[in-house]
């Protein structure tokens, strides 16, 4: 049977989420509320999760991944499900990709979603000012840049302080030089690169992170999240670090469904990590890295 549950996961995941895991998600234990406008001038969208009973509830708010040019909110049903189980209300927006737009349009979307998220979670058994981002992949790029660089949270009308943390699955934040043609047309012109790299904006008061990785990852290298961990350590910010020996890059947000969990604790980490931060001020220190290996 575990042979069978990770075949699924050598579908190629590239947005990743799968219909697979969707139709595999419970339905029960919360409500839904979909395609919600959060900015009708660009026909941006969301959908919300909300546990049922939940009241003053962390809110986390997911981007998804796909490189920066696919993926959509329906297809994380069962990411939303599973941070739901945990008892937080859960926020995915779409953000517009290239090549409709360039960077960095689709990271001033991001923001403009946790603004709106923050002005109606109330509604929905959430606490606002316990607002957390997460991404995977693509979308860990664009959480951290919310974290890290407080341009975009301004420009929206916010801060970065609105922020208690900032969840990384597998993400790329230190992935210089550009050499695929799309991905360079995508951050260009080559002289704003380096303003694409969010390990450029460290400056140690960023929210805590914790960025979690799979050593099996052949699509973004680990370097990524052990360069950012080890820069925003040394600046003296909090970078929490879990890495997987046996998670490949799909695999590593694949174990967040419900069929899949007891593969890895990713889930239990960020539960932990919600948890903790949703409800203390920010550590005066640091946390060592640690390694969780594959049940």
């Amino acid at each position: 049977m575990k042979r069978f549950l990770w075949l699924l996961l050598l579908i190629p995941l590239f947005t990743g989420c799968t219909g697979v895991l969707n139709a595999l998600a419970p339905s029960s234990g919360h409500q839904t509320a979909l395609n919600l406008i959060y900015d009708e001038s660009r026909d941006l969208r969301a959908d919300i999760y909300q546990p049922d009973g939940v009241k003053a509830a962390p809110v986390v708010v997911y981007f998804h991944g796909g490189r920066w040019t696919t993926g959509d909110k329906q297809d994380c049903e069962f990411v939303g499900e599973a941070l739901a189980s945990q008892g937080f209300v859960v926020v995915i927006p779409n953000v517009r990709l290239y090549p409709d737009v360039k960077f960095p349009a689709f990271v001033q979307d991001a923001a403009r979603a946790v603004k709106w998220a923050r002005s109606v979670v109330g509604r929905y058994g959430a606490d606002p000012d316990k607002l957390f981002v997460m991404g995977h992949s693509s979308g860990a790029h664009i959480a951290s840049m919310l974290a890290l660089n407080d341009v975009y949270l301004k420009e929206a009308g916010g801060t970065r302080r609105w922020l208690r943390g900032m969840i990384g699955l597998a993400g790329p934040y230190d992935f210089l030089p550009l050499t695929d043609p799309d991905l360079r047309d995508l951050f260009g012109p080559p002289e704003k690169f380096e303003e694409s790299q969010p390990i450029r904006f460290v400056d140690g008061d960023n929210p805590p992170l914790l960025l979690m990785h799979g050593e099996d990852d052949e699509v973004v290298w680990v370097k990524n999240t052990r360069n950012l961990a080890q820069a925003v350590r040394k600046a003296g910010g909090v970078a929490e670090t879990v890495y997987y020996p046996e998670l490949s890059h799909a695999r590593i947000i694949g174990v967040l469904g419900a069929p899949l969990r007891s593969f890895a604790d990713v889930l239990q980490q960020l539960a932990q990590f919600v948890n903790k931060y949703a409800y203390t001020d920010r550590p005066s220190k640091p946390s060592e890295i640690k390694t969780t290996p594959l049940r």
